[in-house]
């Protein structure tokens, strides 16, 4: 059997190691009926000989086997086992295990879920579809996703015979009209990136369902604290773990959580793939993940906060954030989520030459195209996140010249205030 054609290899488990499950002092930390909160801080960590508190990080590219048939059998996946950092890490496997714990829902009866993490969100989309995906097949996406992703899909996947039809992300007809039999998946973010639309899943599902395509969601605004997209009959999530799940900018890595069987199809792929977590990421996404449900809380109302300020300002024309109750997907968003994010964008009068004045015009909100940070961070979305897409497809995606976001951080609100007003002096 070739490498690029072996199934996943089996992982090393509490037992096989001499281990227990639940509290145990050594092994596999998880229990299926902890709360959100307590997966991200207890879920997935096996503790060492060593009893560490904190988890481990193995910064190693190989691994040592005790004879050439250990190895053979490793290699084989026959026996459980790490191989080579590439594709088994036990820093990796401990932020997939507690990320997959966290996305699960309460009671959830659709089968085992599986996680593979990436080197950054775009490697997680791409192998996805490398994966999942042949020429001939054909992807429904929505419109309004982050611009690498459009360019991923119509640049890239087109050279190799998989086409895309976008559609706007709330136009349900649309979306059904544009499935084909060669479709097979359907691919969106909720809420929308930078404009906070939310898609109904339970709709988008009876879609797929009827079109006999996958489910594939981009839960990066929300994290699992805030929406779990398997409770409403996603296939797959996509991570950018560069954002919330790390929380104070530090790392680049992504991830795919999911039905067992189609992520192992991607984890067979990553194998030979190469677009591999680092052990060191994985373990700041680890200690990430500890804090994402109060950070969360915290971004959650602040931004709130802000975005009715927002709507107050004499310099501000339109404000995008689905917790107003003025925003069209509030009621979806209510219903879907159990909070409204942190990213708000707004719009005001003179086009890019205004919305690049006022960015200026501030003293200290950073000025830098990520989001999911401790830190306030800003950007032009026309000319950075979706500067690559054409004038025609910036504005049937929503992206106005005169569009600002904004990604709220944990300073003081009153402080963010301040420097807004400094941004508006200069318009």
């Amino acid at each position: 059997m070739s490498e690029d054609n072996q199934k996943p290899e089996a992982q090393p488990s509490a037992v096989a190691r001499g281990q227990r499950e639940g509290h145990g002092r050594l092994g596999r930390i998880h229990q299926a009926d902890w709360s959100t909160e307590t997966q991200a801080i207890r879920s997935g960590q096996y503790r060492t000989e060593e009893q560490e508190h904190s988890e481990a990080i193995f910064p190693t590219s190989s691994f040592v086997f005790n004879s050439a048939a250990e190895a053979a059998a490793k290699f084989a996946g026959d026996v459980p086992g790490n191989i080579y950092s590439r594709f088994t890490n036990p820093t990796v496997r401990m932020f997939e295990e507690r990320l997959a714990a966290m996305e699960t829902p309460a009671g959830y009866a659709g089968g085992e879920i599986s996680c593979i993490g990436t080197s950054s969100g775009m490697a997680a989309i791409l192998a996805t579809c490398m994966a999942l995906l042949k020429q001939g097949d054909h992807i429904v996406s929505s419109r309004q996703v982050f611009g690498t992703t459009n360019v991923v899909f119509d640049k890239y996947l087109a050279k190799f015979g998989v086409t895309t039809t976008w559609v706007d992300l709330t136009d349900y007809e649309a979306w059904s009209a544009a499935i084909r039999p060669e479709t097979k998946l359907l691919f969106l973010e909720t809420p929308s990136n930078p404009l906070n639309e939310v898609a109904d899943l339970d709709r988008l599902k009876a879609i797929a369902v009827a079109g006999d395509c996958l489910l594939v969601v981009d839960n990066c605004f929300c994290t699992p604290v805030l929406q779990q997209p398997l409770a409403f009959g996603a296939d797959l999530i996509i991570h950018s773990a560069t954002k919330y799940l790390d929380g104070q900018g530090r790392g680049i890595g992504g991830a795919v959580v999911g039905r067992e069987d189609l992520v192992n199809e991607i984890k067979v792929f990553m194998r030979s793939g190469g677009f591999s977590m680092s052990p060191f990421n994985a373990w700041i996404f680890l200690k990430g993940l500890e804090t994402l449900s109060i950070r969360m809380k915290a971004h959650c109302e602040q931004t709130a906060e802000l975005a009715r300020w927002l709507t107050e300002q004499s310099w501000v024309e339109k404000v995008y954030y689905c917790g107003l109750p003025t925003h069209p997907s509030h009621d979806i968003a209510l219903r879907q989520q159990s909070g409204f994010g942190g990213v708000v964008s707004f719009t005001v009068a003179g086009g890019r030459d205004a919305a690049w004045r006022f960015i200026d015009g501030t003293r200290w909100i950073s000025i830098t195209a990520n989001l999911g940070d401790v830190k306030t961070t800003m950007t032009h979305p026309g000319s950075t996140t979706h500067g690559r897409l054409s004038p025609e497809a910036r504005a049937q995606a929503g992206i106005e010249d005169g569009l600002i976001r904004l990604c709220i951080g944990l300073e003081s609100a009153e402080d963010i205030r301040k420097d807004l007003l400094s941004g508006s002096k200069a318009l």
